[in-house]
């Protein structure tokens, strides 16, 4: 576990680094722990950039990693794929807290691609295989859920999905559902993978498209019970939930 080292006087420096910078990305410690590890991550500082949200991280990626520091038997020693992993940070803090055996970042954008693999390396992970390596294996795929074939998402032999903040319009709700459908489809002959999808509701019209849409499909899911906060500096007012889907 990684916990929080004064994050309050944390958020004001970086507030502080952000108003001053004038370049399009800024290094910056996220998870800092006395003892020596930590998550570094390179990221946008405009929320919409390059005509993508992917370039910044989002509360219910925070709240998904917190939860999976909380849990990490929930991804030891199995194959995470992650969907839409953004600016990487809830994969980089399962992969240095949980020990997953290999972990698949995935996203569609070019630029959030290219982000992720950079912020991959500067936190000393591989992204080549190497037996000698007890850190996980860990493999970036360009993966465009609207196009994703079912053998392309076999290949991954996950045991374990997992989405963060991806739940914020109706398009990208029924995307999200159709990969799941595949998912369950083609691994029908293996043990069924859990899937961990965490959101912030912004509009509950759209929260209630996802679980109705699950129920259509036949994904059964349930509520993941709310954890403490206390790792990370959230938004105000902000009200996070993870689901919890048997594919």
């Amino acid at each position: 576990q990684l916990p929080s080292a004064n994050a309050g006087a944390l958020m004001m420096l970086l507030e502080e680094k952000l108003r001053d910078s004038s370049g399009p990305e800024l290094l910056l410690d996220i998870l800092q722990k006395p003892s020596g590890d930590s998550v570094t991550l390179s990221e946008s500082t405009a929320i919409i950039s390059h005509g993508t949200t992917g370039l910044v991280t989002w509360d219910a990626a925070l709240y998904l990693a917190e939860w999976a520091m909380q849990n990490p038997a929930a991804f030891a020693h199995r194959t995470v794929l992650e969907l839409g992993s953004g600016a990487g940070l809830t994969g980089l803090a399962i992969c240095k807290t949980c020990r997953p055996s290999a972990y698949i970042f995935s996203d569609c954008h070019s630029c959030v691609l290219e982000q992720l693999r950079g912020n991959i390396l500067l936190n000393g992970l591989s992204l080549e295989a190497d037996v000698t390596d007890p850190s996980p294996r860990v493999t970036v795929a360009q993966l465009d859920w609207d196009v994703v074939t079912a053998p392309q998402l076999a290949a991954f032999q996950p045991d374990v999905v997992i989405a963060a903040d991806v739940l914020y319009c109706p398009e990208t709700v029924l995307s999200l559902v159709r990969v799941l459908q595949r998912l369950s489809a083609c691994l029908k002959n293996q043990q069924a993978p859990d899937a961990y999808i965490a959101f912030t509701v912004r509009n509950p019209e759209t929260c209630q498209l996802f679980t109705s849409e699950l129920g259509i499909a036949g994904i059964p899911w349930e509520a993941v019970p709310h954890h403490d906060q206390k790792l990370f500096p959230y938004e105000e007012h902000s009200e996070m939930a993870i689901l919890k889907l048997t594919l």
